[in-house]
């Protein structure tokens, strides 16, 4: 399987337009525009019957204590964990692209309703779920896409991993508000194929 996109090429930084936040010289960071990037997939195998697509990020802090705080920094050493961004499934097998914008559009404080995703696809939750547990300005469940908002204060640029999965199934029957792992290990026993594309982002000047 192959997957490219229209928003930012493999490899490469991704523009900020599709991110949680920006750079802001004097506060860290602003909330960006928050776009879901272009995607499209193609030689599958055939049997396909479905897609999944999971959009994580390996490099999170495996310990978020000094995550944007004054005087801190996140070493490079430090044990990295997944922080997943995106769940989609139930991709119909007719489906093979995934249009700018047509998944989220803007940060939504205390979260985006769900599971329902355009064209009877099903959206998981992201981890931005767990990330704002206890915000009371914030918290809530997060379904589908919610881009990169890494630490400001990483020592590392983040990497973002977004991984097309072909499936034997037409549907996966996952409970509501499944996240990236879970959905994961349930459809796993059915994948045929897959294809990753993969951004870069930092919200670290002295990294950028």
């Amino acid at each position: 399987m192959k997957i490219f996109s229209n928003s930012f090429n493999n490899g490469d930084a991704i523009p900020s337009r599709y991110c949680f936040a920006s750079i802001d010289p004097d506060t860290h960071v602003a909330l960006a525009e928050n776009i879901n990037p272009h995607l499209i997939w193609s030689e599958f195998p055939a049997g396909t019957k479905s897609f999944a697509l999971i959009c994580h990020d390996p490099d999170a802090p495996s310990v978020a204590d000094d995550a944007n705080q004054e005087g801190r920094t996140i070493p490079a050493s430090l044990p990295r964990a997944d922080f997943f961004h995106w769940v989609l499934f139930n991709i119909p097998a007719s489906v093979t692209e995934i249009a700018e914008g047509s998944h989220c559009s803007g940060v939504t404080p205390k979260g985006k309703s769900g599971p329902d995703a355009p064209g009877g696809m099903s959206h998981g939750i992201n981890s931005y779920t767990q990330w704002f547990a206890g915000d009371a300005d914030m918290e809530g469940n997060y379904f589908g896409y919610d881009g990169p908002c890494p630490p400001w204060n990483d020592e590392i640029p983040h990497h973002y991993v977004f991984s097309i999965y072909a499936l034997d199934v037409e549907s996966i029957e996952a409970e509501p508000g499944v996240d990236g792992e879970t959905l994961y290990e349930e459809l796993e026993i059915h994948i045929l194929d897959g294809a990753a594309i993969t951004g870069t982002y930092t919200l670290n000047p002295s990294v950028a």
